[in-house]
């Protein structure tokens, strides 16, 4: 398998959402960038932060999770790299907080964001990471899904997501390299 070559984490943009569910795709992305030690600059020709290493450029989309894919679109199209090289990192309602799943292709699950992304691709084709903050119903929160994604992870979830993060961080040389069945069989394993 290629390599990915471009790298987007999902969030949205601004103070007020920085800490909220919804922005852990923006977390890992910001984490990576500090690995590889570059810096993200707004880029208004592809409607986001980004910042390039090598052949691999990571991307925040800036304009909000429901039109991600104008952002994705963009960079993709611009520098010509397939959908097979695309790895979209987002909150993932259907996993716990702190559950990672990495898959390529498949549906939408109802996350705006990927819906976005794929009307704009043409394709459901590109990888992601699928990171879990739970569902507010298995939380036993009676919290509306929309107003849940919004707000912060209550303290008790907050350390298994960061650990989540940890863990994809720890993955990043497999995935990088274009290891996917190795990033899946470390990131799907037992968490240590």
């Amino acid at each position: 398998m290629n390599a990915p070559r471009l790298i987007v984490g999902l969030g949205n943009p601004g103070p007020e959402y920085e800490a909220t569910r919804h922005n852990v795709g923006f977390w890992f992305v910001d984490q990576l960038a500090d690995k590889l030690k570059v810096s993200l600059a707004p880029q208004a020709k592809f409607f986001g932060r980004a910042a390039r290493t090598g052949e691999t450029w990571l991307l925040q989309p800036t304009t909000f999770m429901n039109r991600s894919g104008q952002a994705v679109a963009a960079l993709a199209n611009f520098y010509k790299i397939p959908a097979d090289e695309i790895l979209v990192i987002h909150d993932e309602l259907d996993l716990p907080p702190g559950g990672i799943r990495l898959k390529q292709g498949g549906g939408n699950g109802g996350h705006n964001g990927l819906k976005d992304i794929q009307a704009k691709l043409g394709t459901p084709d590109f990888w992601r990471l699928r990171l879990g903050i739970g569902h507010p119903r298995t939380l036993n929160l009676s919290q509306q899904v929309v107003d849940f994604v919004l707000h912060q992870p209550r303290k008790e979830e907050l350390p298994d997501i960061e650990h989540a993060l940890a863990r994809c961080l720890l993955a990043w040389p497999k995935l990088a390299a274009g290891d996917f069945a190795g990033a899946q069989q470390q990131l799907h394993g037992k968490a240590v």
